[in-house]
């Protein structure tokens, strides 16, 4: 291999743009080629009762990975099957109720055709994205979504680019119609990123808040000794104070009790009901964290009383909550 040349900077930046045009053109004519195929795709994947499998080899392969972990994450349960693999022993993975996406952008490579084959005989349905809607596996296919292009975006015309990009954003646009059509939820989503960036988005207060024998609490009639021991003891700053059938009437916070401090002359000899707070902010345990911490941030606050719809006390979030989560 010669050694590289120097390429001067406006040539480099013609050619990303260039890249970047064709494969968003690669991208937009995908768009009216949508209709009775994708559907039938649809159809076939909405009702699988096993999972997905991704079949494809060398730069298909990559995307068939990233398609069937964007399917995985958005409730259809898919894996990779590697075409060559798969003739060594990997075909045990197929199961009796899988559907199978095979990609390729020739639909003719030999090792393509022969897991076709092998899982054309065992009755399980194909769905093709092929770069040539005449090659052998769009016949094979009991559905084939058109991903051709016309010329790839590689200089020397050889490196898969737009194929690549147009055969992903394809597997992209059947996920999402997809996750649409089972009904797929943010919960739902959640519960399958309960780490990183996303699972922390999604949380509930319900999954954070301090609950039960954790909930400081005292009820109207409390003396203010007892009150500040409790405080003291659940170490959120703050106590509810709830009735007998445990509504909350009100809060006492650490603020509270300054400001009582300054304007009492024996402020100890007084009860919950004197000195607490009638109108505390609430929150139902079903919102988000990310709520609960846009309101706590809003009325500069450090925590939330949870409620639900009848105002029963039945949580308190504090902020150092959020910050455990790294929300931040």
């Amino acid at each position: 291999m010669k050694a590289a040349a120097s390429t001067p900077a406006h040539e480099s930046l013609a050619t990303a743009a260039r890249v970047l045009e064709y494969e968003a053109e690669a991208v937009h004519n995908l768009i009216p080629r949508l209709g009775e195929q994708f559907l039938r795709a649809l159809d076939l994947t909405a009702v699988c009762a096993g999972k997905i499998a991704v079949v494809g080899m060398g730069k298909s392969g990559l995307i068939c990975k990233k398609i069937a972990a964007t399917l995985s994450s958005t409730g259809s349960p898919a894996y990779f099957l590697h075409a060559v693999e798969a003739m060594h022993g990997d075909v045990g993975l197929l199961g009796p109720s899988d559907v199978v996406l095979i990609i390729s952008k020739s639909g003719e490579t030999a090792e393509i055709l022969q897991i076709a084959n092998i899982i054309k005989r065992l009755g399980l349905p194909i769905i093709a994205l092929s770069g040539n809607p005449e090659s052998t596996l769009a016949r094979y296919a009991d559905v084939n979504l058109d991903v051709s292009v016309a010329e790839e975006a590689c200089p020397l015309g050889l490196a898969p680019t737009t194929s690549t990009a147009a055969a992903l954003a394809m597997g992209d646009a059947l996920a999402m119609a997809l996750m649409q059509r089972k009904g797929f939820r943010k919960e739902d989503f959640a519960s399958v990123h309960p780490a990183g960036a996303i699972g922390k988005k999604l949380l509930r207060v319900g999954e954070l808040m301090h609950r039960g024998a954790d909930i400081p609490r005292v009820g109207p009639t409390t003396p203010m000794v007892e009150v500040i021991c409790e405080m003291s003891r659940k170490t959120l700053g703050m106590t509810t104070v709830t009735d007998e059938m445990g509504r909350l009437l009100g809060i006492i916070s650490d603020g509270d009790l300054r400001r009582l401090l300054e304007r009492s002359r024996d402020p100890l000899r007084k009860v919950a009901g004197d000195c607490m707070t009638n109108s505390p902010k609430t929150i139902l345990e079903t919102e988000l964290a990310t709520v609960a911490l846009s309101r706590m941030e809003e009325l500069k606050i450090t925590s939330l009383v949870v409620v639900d719809e009848r105002h029963t006390t039945v949580g308190v979030l504090h902020i150092h909550d959020l910050w455990r989560t790294q929300m931040f």
